[in-house]
């Protein structure tokens, strides 16, 4: 039963609140608003905790909030609604002043409707604004499920570059690639598949991550006068190196580190310059057995990463809870 002289007192409070967060900012900083819409949340839980008011006062409250604000068109049931969860789901304001308010309303509502697990709900906050993620990118990444992908390509990077390097090499592969936007069958050939991701050259920086910035397809290289062809090679702005990805369209084999390591070798003595770090390879197959891959790169001494890709979307592989 909803108390009126209570529930006035509370929405004079209320009003206080946001007027004052207008006065200092004007809502116009998204932080601002962002941590104003999870003290509103947070009102919310506390009052229905303590007065015993049902899902209606939600509603009221809608009402009273727009007729006082109307220029303002945060304030729909639906909205506070989000605005509850978000108290509910953020219980630290420590977190909440430093990650998610950092992020548009629309990106926490998105984290708030596709995530369960608080760990994976931080976890694309704080990459949405390492990366600057438009809404559709973050919506692009959960479905993606790359929080279960990436750091997980098997490597050498520890034993080949620098602690700094190494973790940041690490953090930049993923395992699976997920190809989806190419309309292929699994039956194809290793150019038929370069030169697809090559025609979809966007999609495949994204799948990539930030970072990584197109050199070419088919580089030519030139050794004692005979020409060899690297699949695809990019640079990657963050660890200030070339990165050579070999296409394999059938299952990983030891013998193909042997070939990445001849173009590792020729690129650092060709391309690289002073102010370049190692060069790095990411050998991309159908399939890979993980003990047969590290074996393979245990002595090896150049810094190769090894991971699977996949043309059609993941299914539930992973668990969520």
């Amino acid at each position: 039963m909803l108390h009126l002289e209570s529930y006035q007192n509370w929405l004079k409070s209320l009003k206080y609140h946001i007027h004052h967060s207008q006065q200092r900012a004007m809502l116009a900083v998204n932080s601002e608003m962002v941590l104003l819409y999870w003290k509103i949340g947070q009102e919310i839980l506390q009052r229905q905790q303590s007065e015993g008011w049902g899902a209606k006062v939600i509603d009221q409250l809608s009402r009273d909030l727009t007729a006082e604000f109307p220029d303002m068109k945060g304030f729909s049931s639906r909205n506070l609604k989000y605005m509850r969860k978000f108290a509910q789901e953020w219980t630290e304001f420590e977190i909440v002043q430093q990650a998610v308010a950092q992020l548009p309303w629309s990106h926490n509502v998105i984290l708030l409707d596709k995530l369960n697990n608080e760990q994976e709900r931080l976890w694309y906050a704080r990459k949405a604004i390492e990366n600057g993620w438009s809404r559709n990118m973050l919506v692009h990444q959960i479905e993606g499920q790359l929080f279960y992908r990436q750091g997980i390509a098997i490597t050498n990077f520890d034993k080949t570059l620098p602690d700094t390097q190494s973790d940041l090499a690490r953090q930049a592969f993923k395992d699976p690639y997920i190809f989806d936007f190419l309309n292929l069958t699994e039956q194809r050939h290793e150019r038929e598949l370069e030169q697809a991701l090559t025609k979809h050259i966007t999609q495949f920086l994204l799948e990539l991550g930030a970072g990584f910035s197109f050199v070419g397809s088919q580089v030519k290289l030139n050794v004692g006068g005979d020409d060899f062809y690297i699949d695809l090679l990019f640079y990657h702005l963050k660890l200030r190196c070339y990165v050579v990805i070999e296409l394999k369209t059938c299952d990983f084999k030891p013998e193909h580190i042997g070939q990445l390591n001849f173009y590792l070798t020729v690129v650092d003595n060709q391309l690289k310059t002073e102010i370049d770090t190692p060069t790095i390879g990411l050998l991309l197959c159908k399939n890979r057995n993980k003990v047969v891959v590290e074996y393979a790169l245990q002595n090896n001494p150049l810094p190769i990463g090894v991971a699977e890709y996949q043309l059609q979307q993941l299914l539930a592989e992973f668990d969520m809870e």
